[in-house]
């Protein structure tokens, strides 16, 4: 039994200026063959419940294993992937599948939301080829995001599909693990997956996208529901991702059964029509700079701030300074922010530790969140940059490399971390290593929505979701489309589905 594994995962933001380029996945993730197992092999990626889900299989089914690694390309979610980067992943990949050889089944790990420049959906695109490249036989087992924008291509090229449960995403190598079980049950013969997925004419505000709050738990108590019949292999509930101007925006639902087509449809139906029947209650929630300080005060433990209009992980600048301003303008507050700037490092780097200088800190990449900080600081200290996260977090990262980083202090007690890369707030590593107490702070300000909860609430009791500007403000109907759906609701509020 050869099963072959390929993963090619970016969060495309269209809305973003900068297209992502092939440097941008050499700095995550690009590898071939055993670079793999090395880099995921025990990881809590899904990748790494793959390679260690079809290990463990190996010394329990009669069937020999063997693991065929072949493709994996990931990146820090970004703008839209450049025509030739996008042109050369597919090089590669399908060269490095050719060489593979004959195979008995794929896992496969797309994210959901790539977006190329010629390939609105790029998920869908390279599905499609793999599928192409294989034959209608063999069968292919996907996990993704739940932050996909799914599409039609993307189910028409699979046997299954399966999105994370969880947001924060902790549960990445539980659905590698599954996926691994399924492929190895469906090449068996022991099972026959049918999908059936539907797509609601709606779209869930990322600030309601947690699964442990309401409206979200509420949906996904409906799917663990639905799970209980042995007749169901999996379910899937797809959040979207707002960031993408494509016709594919918006949330969706899956069911998975053995061979039955009627039963996946009437799950994912049910499923679907439950969504549908919230569409209220997922409209944002916005939470202004202001009113978010004023709740703020009264209260004695640390403070989150989620800052969502650069939200990191959705592919925004990392040096919007709108938080960190109104922080040292009101002067009232011990508060962290971390800001994207290489320039400032480079300016403190040559003036050195323990002396004070003016800094224009941020506010940089473009014009959409806020104009540079500008103040003394004092320069505390300077770092590599790079940290390890052990416990499992969003994304299922492990190690991170910020570049070179530098902390400067102003006298209104506003500690800036000011990195050379920019960095997603997945893991209160970034700060301790950096010989920060996270703890110490009245707020620390994440530049994210939900991702950062994972890691920052080991210290902070209180959460405040903000209402920035920005490439990835909370509320999508500001945003420009140009090739959304319509209707969609909360954009079309008047918008009837009859499920």
């Amino acid at each position: 039994m050869r099963i072959g594994i390929i993963g090619l995962l970016h969060e495309s933001n269209t809305f973003l200026a900068k297209p992502t380029e092939l440097v941008d996945f050499e700095s995550v993730s690009l590898a071939f063959g055993s670079e793999i197992q090395s880099q995921f092999s025990g990881s809590h990626h899904e990748l790494g419940g793959f390679l260690d889900g079809l290990e463990e299989l190996s010394h329990s089914v009669t069937d020999t294993i063997e693991i065929v690694p072949i493709f994996v390309a990931r990146a820090l979610p970004s703008g839209t992937v450049s025509a030739t980067c996008w042109n050369r992943l597919l090089d590669l990949m399908l060269a490095q599948l050719e060489l593979a050889g004959a195979l008995d089944g794929l896992l496969l790990a797309p994210h959901g939301a790539t977006v190329s420049e010629e390939y609105p959906d790029a998920d869908g695109h390279w599905l499609e080829k793999v599928r192409e490249k294989v034959g209608p036989k063999i069968p292919l087992i996907a996990t993704c995001d739940p932050h996909a924008n799914l599409s039609a291509r993307m189910v028409a090229a699979c046997d299954a599909i399966l999105a994370y449960r969880t947001n924060p995403h902790l549960d990445q190598r539980q659905r590698g693990l599954q996926a691994a079980e399924l492929l190895v049950l469906t090449i068996r013969g022991e099972i026959t997956p049918c999908m059936q997925a539907i797509f609601p004419p709606m779209a869930i505000s990322i600030d309601r996208q947690m699964n442990e709050e309401w409206p979200l738990s509420e949906l996904c108590r409906a799917a663990d529901e639905q799970l209980e019949n042995p007749d169901l292999l999996t379910n899937s509930i797809i959040l979207g991702f707002p960031y993408a101007d494509v016709p594919e925006m918006g949330s969706a639902v899956i069911a998975v059964t053995n061979k039955n087509v009627s039963l996946a449809k009437g799950y994912a139906e049910d499923l679907a029509n439950k969504m549908w029947s919230l569409r209220h209650d997922f409209v944002a929630y916005l939470v202004s700079i202001e009113d978010a300080l004023d709740q703020c005060r009264p209260l004695r433990e640390p403070v989150c701030l989620l800052d969502m209009g650069d939200n990191v992980g959705g592919g925004s600048s990392a040096d919007g300074t709108l938080l960190a301003r109104e922080l040292d303008r009101l002067n009232e507050f011990v508060a962290f922010v971390c800001l994207y700037d290489p320039q400032v490092v480079n300016e403190a780097e040559a003036i050195g530790t323990g002396h004070i200088a003016t800094f224009s800190v941020g506010g940089k990449t473009d014009d959409l969140h806020g104009d540079p900080l500008t103040a003394e600081f004092e320069i505390i200290s300077f770092h590599e940059g790079r940290f390890r996260e052990a416990e499992v977090r969003h994304g299922g990262f492990a190690e991170f490399d910020q570049g070179k980083t530098v902390v400067l202090k102003t006298k209104t007690a506003l500690t800036v971390m000011v990195t050379s890369r920019r960095m997603v707030p997945f893991s209160l590593q970034q700060i301790s290593s950096c010989d920060l107490d996270p703890a110490s702070f009245q707020i620390l300000v994440a530049k994210g929505v939900n991702a950062p909860i994972a890691a920052y609430r080991e210290v902070c009791p209180h959460f405040i979701r903000v209402n920035t500007s920005g490439s990835t403000c909370a509320d999508m109907t500001q945003l420009d489309f140009a090739h959304r759906r319509h209707p969609l609701f909360p954009f079309e509020p008047e918008s009837d589905w009859g499920g």
